[in-house]
């Protein structure tokens, strides 16, 4: 065994700790939070309670739409797009998923989808960008 193979062994290892010291930090800030976000992806159809505040006001708005894509899976840094037709204008928004302003999160539908992100959704109009329902939507086990 050389002194190469050595330190690199020694740097995969420290490499492995501090991915498992990151990982750790952050499954407790997401306890923390106490949010329960629910299963879904791109494709399923999701209403989002988002605090809005109006001057000295703050009320939920909600914001229906379909989810086009999910970034950085459940982790504490992870977001989604919602994408809905609004007066006939296609509407994106990006949501960060342990946002404080987020209220509520809603799965209103389960989309039948071969992808992972919708983004050809945006080209699309009427019953072209329609998602067929997944009626065998099966949970996934904890």
């Amino acid at each position: 065994m050389t002194a190469q193979t050595s330190a690199a062994r020694t740097a995969g290892k420290f490499r492995r700790v501090a991915m498992d010291l990151i990982a750790q930090l952050e499954a407790e800030q997401i306890a923390a939070l106490g949010k329960e976000i629910p299963d879904f992806k791109a494709g399923d159809t999701i209403r989002v309670g988002y605090k809005v505040t109006e001057g000295s006001r703050s009320r939920v708005q909600m914001y229906e739409g379909v989810c086009i894509s999910r970034k950085n899976g459940a982790g504490i840094a992870g977001s989604f797009t919602v994408r809905k037709i609004s007066f006939g204008e296609g509407v994106e928004r990006v949501f960060p998923l342990y946002s404080t302003n987020i209220d509520s999160i809603e799965v209103v539908r389960r989309g039948r989808v071969r992808r992972a992100k919708l983004y050809y959704l945006r080209a699309r109009r009427g019953k072209s960008a329609r998602i067929a329902e997944d009626a065998n939507y099966k949970p996934k086990k904890a």
